[in-house]
């Protein structure tokens, strides 16, 4: 008999594809903010399935800015953008990635599913593993030169650089080059400072990474292994936390857990506290969770997998760990349900004026498991004495077509030296730069 899963996969996929009938009975905006609405979970048997599938920008077309602000291609023509980080002498560098080879992650019919989305998405390019570097500014706005900076690495996404020393955070290992100001070219081999958790699972591939601002330490993001702790707990050794290295040594140790993918490391000017972005579970409904950004303390625990939000209990997970449940600490703010909020940066420049000062910029990559959708733009979130303070704003929308199809989707956000706010756009291929609108 002929294997019936691709006809069995065929006749539910108009299932998934019309959300299986739930839907968010809450407005996007309660799930923003210091205190969200968390309604009680909602689970289907077939996942709510709602992403915009991948299209590209049409020829002249582009993001809208708010209003006071305009917005231009600093570069096209890229291949998967991720992150982007500014070097002192005001070069951009980019990391044109993706995903690694994951053979088993998500097995079964459920991981066709996935797979089937994730490409719809735009998700399953091979990566580019490169990192290029923008100098320079036309009148246009667009970058003068593009170089290729680095090669053969193995999906790389963080970028630091301490005195003369680039780290780079590939999905396996945090590697070393060596870097002199107006470099154009890094030929020298990496040295590796330290192993990361990878595998063949590898569910949350993206590695993020800073410094201490004396760059004594390093910090990097490790995201978790599974959607909430489906693979089993063993298969997190090490995982859902932010790492502190000795970049010395490479000893290393959890400097806060239960973070299921964070990115976005950034030091708040004002508090200088660490901050993450940090995208929350699936699959519980349109309405939960909220993903979120905080602050994060040395030795706290954040919930993944057992629990959301302090002590939000999450049923699915076996067996269940009260003890930690008990001590997990609330975040600060909520960007709002299934936003894939991955980049975040804090505002020190003067160009963009003084409302921006200290506030943070989010790149919200958007959601898969909502419906409708949400995310799909980049926001602003004022702060006041380190704090947030204020509701968030829409800073670049217009990614999604009125019929569903992505131009493009937002992910890493950086200020460039002059004050102007950069984009990586991976589905778009384009890093986008966003300035004053002239009077």
């Amino acid at each position: 008999m002929r294997n019936p899963l691709p006809l069995i996969v065929f006749c539910l996929l108009p299932l998934c594809l019309n959300a299986c009938g739930e839907v968010a009975t809450l407005p996007e905006q309660a799930g923003y903010g210091p205190h969200p609405t968390l309604p009680p979970p909602n689970p289907t048997l077939i996942p709510t399935v709602n992403i915009a599938s991948a299209q590209g920008w049409p020829d002249g077309a582009k993001p809208t800015a708010a209003a006071g602000l305009t917005v231009s291609a600093f570069a096209s023509g890229l291949d998967h953008p991720r992150w982007l980080y500014v070097l002192p002498n005001g070069d951009v560098l980019v990391a044109e990635t993706n995903a690694p080879p994951k053979p088993d992650d998500s097995k079964g019919l459920r991981g066709i599913f996935m797979k089937f989305f994730m490409k719809r998405a735009g998700a399953e390019t091979p990566s580019a593993n490169r990192i290029t570097l923008l100098r320079g500014l036309n009148a246009d706005g667009s970058a003068q030169t593009r170089t290729t900076f680095l090669t053969g690495l193995y999906s790389p996404f963080g970028m630091v650089l301490v005195g003369n020393d680039l780290y780079i955070a590939n999905t396996d290992a945090v590697v070393k080059f060596p870097y002199h100001t107006g470099d154009t070219q890094i030929t020298a081999p990496g040295v590796k400072i330290v192993d990361l958790p990878a595998g063949t699972i590898n569910h949350h591939w993206t590695k993020d990474i800073t410094a201490s601002r004396d760059g004594s330490r390093l910090y990097v993001s490790v995201g978790s292994n599974s959607n909430a702790g489906e693979n089993g707990i063993d298969k997190e050794e090490g995982r859902a936390a932010i790492w502190e290295i000795d970049p010395a040594s490479g000893a290393h140790r959890i400097f806060a857990s239960g973070l299921r993918n964070a990115n976005g490391l950034s030091w708040q000017p004002q508090s200088g506290a660490l901050w993450a972005s940090v995208n929350e579970r699936d699959e519980i409904g349109s309405d939960l969770v909220p993903d979120y950004m905080t602050s994060v303390k040395e030795g706290a625990f954040y919930g993944w997998p057992y629990s959301y939000y302090g002590g939000h209990v999450d049923e699915r997970v076996k067996p269940q760990r009260p003890d930690l449940v008990a001590k997990a600490v609330v975040p600060d703010y909520a960007l709002g349900a299934h936003t894939a909020s991955l980049g975040l940066t804090f505002y020190s420049g003067n160009l963009l004026g003084q409302h921006y000062a200290g506030g943070a910029f989010v790149g919200q990559h958007g959601s898969w498991n909502r419906e409708p959708r949400s995310g799909y733009k980049v926001i602003f979130v004022p702060f006041s004495d380190g704090r947030p303070n204020g509701n968030p704003e829409d800073i670049l929308t217009g990614f999604v077509s009125k019929d569903g199809k992505a131009f493009g989707r937002p992910v890493g956000v950086a200020v460039d030296k002059a004050g102007a706010l950069l984009v990586a756009d991976d589905v778009g291929n384009v890093v986008w730069r966003v300035t004053p609108a002239a009077n």
